[in-house]
Order: C-alpha cells, then structure tokens, then sequence
C-alpha cells in the first residue's frame, strides 16, 4: 500500500504486505512490513511483523521486529521480538511459547442433582 493510499476499515490478505500509508482498522495477513512513515490504528495479527512506523493497537507476531523508528501504542504477543534501540513500545510485552495454540474455554459446569 502506497504512501498516499488511506484505507479506512479491517483489511485481511493471505499474502505479505508491504504498507506505507495509513490503515484505520485491523490488519491481518502473512508478513507485515510497515515503512516508517506509515501508520496503523487498529489490532495487526501476522507470522512476521518488521514494524517502523506508528501502529495504535495490540500486536500479535510470531515473529516480531521494532525498528528504531517505531512507536506501538498497545499490548504486544510475541514469540520472538527484536526491539533496535530508539524503538518505543507502550504497553504489556506477552511472550506465547513455540507453537502454543490459543487456549479454549473449558465446558460450562453442570449442576447434577444427588
């Protein structure tokens, strides 16, 4: 996505992107290059996330990178993170371990009369 194009609304892709301009809404796709001049407002899920720009919501990367000119306002999941020096991350850091999958609910409990 170029640097003039604003999307405005959730944006989900199978593939990699490579995003300079603007998204107001969540992201979610394979790989997530973001240039520095970008900025996302919303929740990014991706394999691989190369932050350098602003991003306004939660992170959740199997692999993430912050460059030094990146500025995330929210929590981040990750299972391995590189922050550059001069990166600025502001909120909660959560480390999932290799291959953990989302935890499911157990069942509701059951009164069994006696």
């Amino acid at each position: 996505l170029g640097s003039d194009v604003v999307v405005t609304g959730h944006v989900s892709a199978s593939v990699d992107l490579h995003v300079d301009g603007k998204i107001e809404g969540d992201l979610k796709c394979a790989n997530l290059v973001q240039g520095e001049a970008s900025e996302i407002k919303g929740a990014v899920v991706a394999e691989t996330a190369k932050i350098a720009g602003l991003v306004d919501g939660s992170i959740d990367a199997k692999t993430l990178i912050v460059h030094a000119t990146a500025r995330i306002t929210g929590d981040v999941t990750y299972e391995n993170i590189t922050i550059e020096n001069g990166g600025k991350v502001d909120g909660k850091l959560s480390h999932r371990r290799h291959g953990a999958a989302v935890a499911k609910a157990p069942p509701p409990l059951e009164v069994v009369a006696n």
